[in-house]
């Protein structure tokens, strides 16, 4: 009898579960919620503290208005989330709306599976022309805006102004070009051998902002803006000027090799192992308030034979996705313009270090406030407005850009760990060209 009564209760669990999983299957595909607010599904990147202060920005939209209903989404790093829309793009299971690096603007494009935001734009009559300048200039292709800017983000120099005191250097005046970047490694080296001078990352990303800082293209056909890119863009001057950097501060014994190893760099810096570095601004916040020291902020470095030209911005945007019903459409897209407003922006930047997108949140009292209070997070918006509108500082768009930095980061890290210059560039180069042939044979151009 006890057997028998056993089985009754666990056949009455698991009928219990199996309804309780159909009910949460069907809830997930809802496009309303039982009060009647439209369902936007957002699918997002953001992790640590920018995914709290996101939120936050998705909660109080959610009750600033009694129809629409954000649900946002981590969906874990860019490229995770970018090959998870990809496998779902065009069924029930796409989000309403998605986060995207920049580098993924092309693939998304080429997908056939978003919507451009241009058509909102057109029937809204919304001007893109209060937003900043060299931040919708990266995302507008073709003369349309294909996505909306959201988290954007450049590199700059972060160094350790205690350090630069120690070694009788100025900490308001930080290096400007690649070879005061090296006095300075220098002196701060003799002034203490268990630091450091100087780290840069093997990552792509900065290899290409470097290029840009200097004028120069990553892609011919002025970035791929122009037409289809079919070779690098960059002289090998302009090209083999990173590596030859890194070497001499090798040599000198100056540079501190962490590899693609982002995270430890940061560690490193904390932990007063090296003096300065590059690095995306988002990081900019964390670093303020957790160094035991006080963190400066300076401007890209360039070539002292060269001119500064500025920074591409970085970071992502979001994206509409194709086939979704036109309420649910425009409720994404009244969201969207909910982010770009001065007060949520002003929210965005204080709390992530990220750029404000719109800069007349620059005016709002909570940003005057934290610029007085961290005027490093001001340097970040001086390089940004700084920066010279060209097609280098524009970006380049092309679907190979992903492998394009796999290719850089393993050349760097070759001459990180001593390898030849020539051979390391050479090699590079080869494979550049040889990942945009094949990709532009892969679309059939």
């Amino acid at each position: 009898m006890k057997r028998m009564l056993l089985l009754f209760v666990m056949f009455s669990l698991a009928i219990l579960i199996a309804a309780c999983g159909s009910s949460d299957a069907e809830g997930s595909g809802a496009t309303e919620t039982e009060d009647g607010k439209q369902i936007v599904t957002f699918w997002h990147a953001m992790g640590g503290a920018a995914q709290e202060a996101l939120d936050e920005i998705v909660a109080s939209y959610n009750a600033s208005q009694d129809e629409v209903e954000v649900r946002a989404e981590f969906q874990g790093t860019y490229d995770e989330a970018l090959t998870k829309f990809h496998s779902v793009a065009g069924t029930d299971s796409a989000p309403t709306m998605i986060q995207v690096f920049e580098i993924g603007t092309m693939s998304m494009v080429n997908s056939g599976h978003i919507e451009p935001i241009q058509k909102f734009i057109d029937e809204d009559g919304y001007d893109m022309g209060h937003l900043e300048e060299n931040i919708v200039n990266y995302y507008k292709i073709d003369d349309q805006f294909y996505s909306m800017p959201f988290n954007s983000s450049t590199p700059v120099m972060f160094y350790n102004k205690d350090a630069f005191e120690a070694a009788g250097l100025d900490p308001e005046n930080p290096p400007q070009t690649y070879e005061e970047v090296e006095a300075a490694s220098q002196a701060i080296v003799e002034s203490n051998p268990d630091i450091k001078g100087f780290a840069l990352q093997a990552y792509g990303w900065l290899f290409e902002q470097l290029l840009a800082s200097q004028g120069a293209l990553l892609l011919n056909e002025d970035n791929g803006r122009s037409g289809t890119a079919t070779e690098i863009g960059f002289t090998e001057e302009q090209g083999k000027s990173i590596f030859e950097w890194v070497e001499r501060m090798n040599e000198a014994g100056t540079f501190a090799n962490y590899g693609t190893n982002g995270d430890n760099m940061l560690a490193g810096f904390l932990a007063e192992d090296v003096a300065m570095f590059l690095q995306s601004s988002a990081n900019s916040r964390d670093l303020i308030d957790n160094a035991p020291f006080e963190v400066g902020v300076a401007f890209l470095p360039h070539p002292e034979n060269t001119d500064w030209e500025g920074v591409v911005i970085g970071g992502a945007s979001l994206w509409m996705s194709a086939g979704k019903d036109e309420a649910e459409q425009k409720a994404a897209w009244d969201f969207m313009k909910y982010l770009q407003s001065p007060e949520i922006q002003a929210q965005w930047h204080t709390d992530t270090g990220y750029f404000a997108i719109n800069p007349a949140a620059y005016e709002e009292d909570l940003a005057i406030e934290m610029h007085e209070e961290k005027p490093q997070l001001k340097v970040t918006v001086e390089q940004l407005q700084a920066t010279t509108p060209s097609y280098a500082t524009q970006g380049a768009v092309m679907d190979m850009i992903p492998e394009e930095r796999k290719i850089i980061e393993t050349a760097l890290e070759a001459v990180f760990n001593g390898g030849d210059v020539d051979e390391a560039y050479r090699t590079a180069v080869e494979q550049l060209n040889t990942a945009i042939e094949t990709a532009n044979k892969a679309r059939g151009e």
